[in-house]
């Protein structure tokens, strides 16, 4: 990594003599370095197969690779560096969003680059920023090492699809792969709410509308209210962040729409967790018996190193709303649901342990890795023997 670490040194050093603390006013050359050294940065980052960015004050511009951190051993960014690379970025509302809320997510382009999403937040008392290098061709299930089967899911009239897991997973990726199988596939009217736009969907097959948080809307709730008056037939909602948001796309889903969303869990049983959790007890049995008729399929991923460190594979939880899973759901055993899904092999589920057994069965990733990412290492350990 020594000439990674002497690149990294050298934009560093060309930002801090772009904009010593010392100065209070800035000028029209160092505004312009300054968005030079950025894009130079994010040059960097796409050569070397980055997936973000890391800009914090008080250390070098931060790279994660294969889901690994790498950081320059050269000069640190000071807090004005930091600064005057990200708020030239924001238009006025985003900059109120940001002194209001502290923290605003954003898309922008740099031409010859691509696009990339930003968050911009406060620490310490200083700016800081994450960047994620979006890539600019629309994936596919295939290349994303994901079982094709899922593909099934996109041919849906409708239902609820969760794609869940942590921060820098792929779910996004996942779910633009099926929004793109729907482009191909059907003559449908696809809207997509996010926060920002991500993947850029060109109109084939479906006829498709992005709607961007921020940009072309308040926030998802409100959107996902109008939106059921557009004549959808796909709705894709980037997160479910609030229990308005939720109600609305469950409804949604019960009324002839197929709705793609997203959840921060771990598994498909957090996953109903966090849907009933985010009402008032009082509301819950209604919400599980929606949820019994809404729900398509829960697919719970992470991406997990492989044996050469080069790549990460993707483990997923798979379940798949059957007959059987819609009885345990209705009924409140949610405890029964990963025993259901442990032996739903033929309609297409399997648990988070079993995919992991699959990775290191076909050599892509070592047992103590599978362990490592597990979540119930007696399951893993039996599975494994």
């Amino acid at each position: 990594m020594g000439e990674f670490d002497t690149e990294l040194s050298k934009i560093v050093a060309e930002l801090n003599r772009a904009a010593p603390s010392q100065k209070s006013a800035q000028t029209a050359a160092r505004s312009a370095e300054v968005t030079a050294s950025l894009e130079r940065l994010l040059q960097t980052a796409a050569t070397r197969g980055a997936s973000d960015v890391l800009l914090i004050a008080g250390a070098a511009p931060m790279f994660r690779i294969t889901g690994s951190l790498v950081q320059g051993s050269g000069a640190v960014l000071e807090a004005e560096d930091v600064r005057s690379l990200v708020v030239p970025l924001l238009e006025p509302s985003q900059s109120d969003e940001l002194h209001k809320r502290k923290s605003v997510d954003l898309g922008f382009v740099r031409e010859g680059l691509g696009r990339f999403r930003i968050n911009i937040h406060h620490q310490r008392g200083t700016l800081a920023a994450s960047i994620r290098l979006l890539p600019s061709k629309i994936p596919s299930l295939e290349s994303l090492h994901l079982p094709p089967t899922l593909a099934k899911l996109a041919e849906r009239r409708q239902g609820l699809v969760l794609v869940t897991g942590p921060t820098g997973c792929g779910k996004s990726s996942t779910l633009a792969a099926l929004i793109d199988i729907v482009n191909t596939r059907r003559a449908a009217h696809v809207v997509t709410i996010e926060d920002p736009v991500e993947y850029q969907h060109a109109n084939r097959s479906a006829v498709i509308e992005q709607i961007e948080v921020g940009r072309d809307t308040p926030d998802f709730a409100v959107t996902l209210r109008s939106i059921m008056r557009q004549t959808p037939d796909v709705i894709l909602v980037g997160e479910m962040r609030d229990a308005e948001t939720i109600a609305t796309a469950l409804t949604a889903a019960e009324t002839g729409h197929l709705v793609l969303s997203t959840l921060h869990t771990n598994d498909a049983i957090q996953a109903m967790s966090r849907v009933l959790d985010s009402f008032p007890a009082g509301n819950q049995p209604q919400i599980r018996q929606q949820m019994s008729l809404a729900l398509a399929a829960v697919i719970a991923q992470q991406l997990v190193p492989g044996v050469d460190g080069t790549m990460r594979w993707p483990a997923a939880e798979i379940m798949i709303a059957t007959d059987a899973i819609r009885a345990l759901i209705r009924k409140g055993d949610d405890h029964q649901l990963r025993s259901a899904i442990s032996v739903g092999r033929a309609e297409g589920m399997m648990t988070m342990e079993q995919s992991l057994t699959e990775l290191v069965r076909a050599g892509r990733i070592t047992r103590e890795t599978a362990f490592a990412h597990g979540f119930r290492t007696d399951d893993l350990a039996r599975y494994l023997a």
